[in-house]
């Protein structure tokens, strides 16, 4: 009988990995202050360490295999299945070996910004804040938003920077309240937006309708951070800021079809979709009809 003869494990070095690329990157999607990529790789090998950025490793694997890991001076393996989620703070070296076929999703945020959220949100000294390396972890709030940023990742970004830039606001807070030393606490405040501050930010978003707006924008009109500025809009509104967005630029797409002849891919760009097929979708979604349809039934 001939002896079994497997193949070496590779070694897979992130970011820049030219041997086994990923199959979604957000790299090309200009998403600020964080990094999204989905990976799928044979049994191997990884080693990554970044100096400015945590990752964060969620699992996606459908079948348990099992994961050693090494993150600075401590060891770990164990079973790794769909949902768990490993910590590697910026700074720290980190190696990983798997016997399975492995898919994860690997998210990269910079530490600069976790102090900026830490000093805003979170409201206490930056340099206080400490994340702690996690090996093996679940996590509901954090796995959920990983998925929410897949599906964008995988449709093209459709539901808009703000929708990326909220999502990416509530993973940095969910990482420092859960995974900091200091175990710091969120001020939630309570009422929603005053209505002399509700109407600055919708006469804005009104007036830049056209224009990409960004979550950023609209936090810095009331002087808070946009973790905060998000929970008080969703509270005063219903909805969350990205959502409203949408809504008000289809109700202008609809005044368009309506009052003027514009072609459709016309219209799309005067409310601030990046393509015909970008207002299709959403127009769809909101109204049950394309966008042609609407045209025809209720143009004056």
């Amino acid at each position: 009988m001939k002896a079994l003869v497997t193949a070496p494990a590779k070694t897979v070095h992130l970011p820049d990995n030219g041997v086994n690329p990923p199959i979604f990157s957000s790299q090309s999607q200009g998403w600020e202050n964080i990094l999204v990529e989905e990976f799928h790789h044979p049994p191997g090998q990884l080693k990554y360490q970044s100096e400015a950025e945590h990752a964060i490793c969620l699992c996606l694997a459908p079948r348990p295999f099992r994961l050693s890991q090494v993150k600075g001076d401590r060891r770990y393996t164990s079973l790794y299945t769909k949902g768990d989620m490993s910590i590697t703070p910026a700074g720290i070296p980190f190696f990983a070996q798997w016997d399975g076929n492995d898919r994860y999703l690997w998210i990269r945020i910079p530490s600069h910004f976790t102090h900026k959220v830490a000093k805003e949100a979170v409201e206490i000294d930056p340099h206080q804040i400490e994340l702690l390396p996690e090996f093996r972890v679940r996590n509901p709030s954090i796995e959920q938003i990983g998925m929410m940023l897949l599906t964008e990742l995988k449709n093209g970004g459709l539901a808009g920077r703000l929708y990326i830039e909220s999502l990416t606001n509530v993973l940095a807070v969910q990482l420092l309240r859960n995974y900091s030393a200091t175990q710091p606490s969120v001020s939630l405040y309570n009422g929603g937006l005053s209505e002399r501050q509700l109407l600055v930010v919708t006469d804005y978003i009104h007036e830049y309708l056209s224009e990409e707006i960004k979550l950023s924008q609209l936090a810095e009109l009331l002087g808070m951070s946009q973790f905060h500025f998000s929970r008080l809009f969703k509270q005063s509104v219903g909805i969350p800021p990205h959502q409203y967005l949408l809504q008000q630029r289809v109700e202008r797409a609809k005044q368009l079809l309506k009052q003027t002849e514009l072609s459709i891919t016309e219209v799309a760009f005067l409310c601030g979709f990046n393509s015909h097929s970008h207002l299709s979708k959403w127009f769809r979604q909101l109204t049950g009809i394309t966008p042609k349809t609407y045209r025809v039934e209720y143009s004056n």
